[in-house]
């Protein structure tokens, strides 16, 4: 078995099929030694399991939740675009984590810790990333996370 298998087998995490694009995109693309992960929303076999505003319709940890279930999602669409083995990602390069907010909420930085969290545990050292988080008023299909990612491949 795989090493990043047998990583994610230890860890208790098991990945959902590969989220199927919402729309006129593909959800990876190969190109000069890295895979550019299309945005993931907070979708467990196609439906939506976290909407709205952290601070009006949603708490923090809700939001923690939801940036959890993106990095899956996005561990998921990789694997499916490296024929199922990840064992070819060299790091993890850069997330950028939207999070739907009001105005008031500043702790994005905290709400993407929950994704980079889920890089470091499968990848060690090469889950370490640069990354961005952001607050937004409005994702699409009133998701409260959305998180596209960069990685460097073989």
């Amino acid at each position: 078995m795989p090493k990043i298998d047998d990583r994610l087998q230890e860890l208790g995490i098991t990945l959902p099929a590969a989220p199927k694009p919402g729309g006129s995109y593909v959800p990876v693309i190969l190109a000069a030694g890295m895979a550019f992960v299309a945005g993931q929303i907070p979708a467990v076999d196609g439906n939506i399991r976290y909407t709205g505003a952290v601070g009006r319709d949603a708490d923090e940890d809700t939001a923690r939740a939801a940036a959890r279930t993106c990095a899956l999602n996005i561990l998921a669409a990789l694997r499916s675009a490296l024929d199922g083995d990840l064992d070819r990602v060299r790091r993890c390069v850069k997330l950028g984590v939207f999070v739907q907010c009001v105005e008031s909420f500043d702790r994005q930085p905290e709400v993407a810790n929950s994704a980079s969290d889920v890089m470091l545990q499968v990848f060690g050292e090469g889950g370490r990333h640069a990354r961005f988080a952001v607050g937004t008023n409005a994702l699409p299909r009133n998701v409260t996370v959305e998180i596209d990612a960069i990685f460097e491949i073989d």
